[in-house]
């Protein structure tokens, strides 16, 4: 049987398109079948899904891959792109590395979610970056009270509380304030965000525990990688705890997270550089 690629792709801009055209040739030369997943066709045998987009394609993705195990790889067409591997002008040297088989795979942590509501109904999800408790159209902030491990530690007012995962970090969880965490910790990040109250410090928790935020008054929405949406009423709790499965990325570079830190930040070291130079 031939090997197999799957793709998925951001469809509204032509530029995707076109390296889609192309990857679809290259890999048709070097003797796959590529599958588009958007078509509906069973992609099960694949041994990739490559995907043409930012972050947000990336997510899509795994959605679609995570119960079938199959690794994510993504050609970063968006702004940051910290989920993706390879830039479009890297194209063909991604094509070579799929044909030789020379990636590697990263296990990232993922969180569970659970809301139950008052009613006694109860649904469930999961993210791979964070899942946010915001306050809905209607109400203008959040009554929270947060506990670990099945103790209270605060009650606060906010706009939002985030949990996140290390993966999750460099996303809604850095642009509230949150901690940056190396992919490889296991942990659960949380973040009060714009938080009426004195102890509204992030927290950093490991991964065997679990945290619930019940909603005291107004309404919320808990967002899961802001894809899919739970209604969570006034007197709701929403459990998080470390996901039973993980998401599979392939990476095709050794490049460490600090490297990679540096290069979709634009981070400044210059002078780190020169003082690690002077150093005898």
């Amino acid at each position: 049987m031939k090997r197999q690629v799957a793709l998925l792709k951001h469809a509204s801009r032509a530029d995707i398109l076109e390296s889609v055209r192309a990857f679809e040739t290259e890999m048709t030369a070097a003797g796959f079948d590529v599958i588009d997943i958007d078509s509906g066709a069973n992609f099960s045998h694949a041994e990739l899904v490559v995907v043409f987009g930012g972050d947000g394609t990336i997510l899509r993705a795994v959605e679609k891959t995570r119960e079938c195990d199959i690794p994510v790889i993504g050609i970063n067409y968006g702004h940051v792109g910290f989920l993706a591997e390879a830039e479009p002008d890297s194209l063909s040297d991604l094509v070579s590395a799929i044909a030789g088989r020379c990636w590697t795979v990263d296990q990232r942590m993922t969180i569970d979610v659970v809301v139950r509501r008052p009613d006694g109904t109860v649904e469930r999800s999961w993210a791979l970056n964070e899942t946010s408790v915001e306050k809905d159209a209607s109400s203008r902030m959040i009554e929270t009270d947060l506990a670990v491990d099945g103790r209270g530690v605060s009650s606060f007012k906010a706009d939002a509380v985030l949990m996140s995962t290390p993966t999750g970090s460099t996303a809604y969880n850095f642009s509230a304030g949150g901690p940056i965490v190396w992919p490889n910790v296991e942990a659960i990040l949380l973040v009060p965000v714009a938080a009426h109250a004195l102890f509204t410090r992030p927290m950093v928790v490991g991964p065997a525990s679990e945290l619930d935020v019940q909603i005291r008054a107004d309404n919320a929405l808990v967002w899961c990688d802001g894809r899919r949406c739970i209604e969570a009423p006034e007197g709701s709790v929403i459990n998080v705890r470390r996901g039973a499965k993980p998401v599979r990325l392939a990476r095709i570079h050794n490049t460490p997270f600090s490297g990679r830190l540096v290069a979709k930040f634009d981070l400044p070291v210059q002078g780190w550089r020169n003082r690690r130079e002077d150093l005898p």
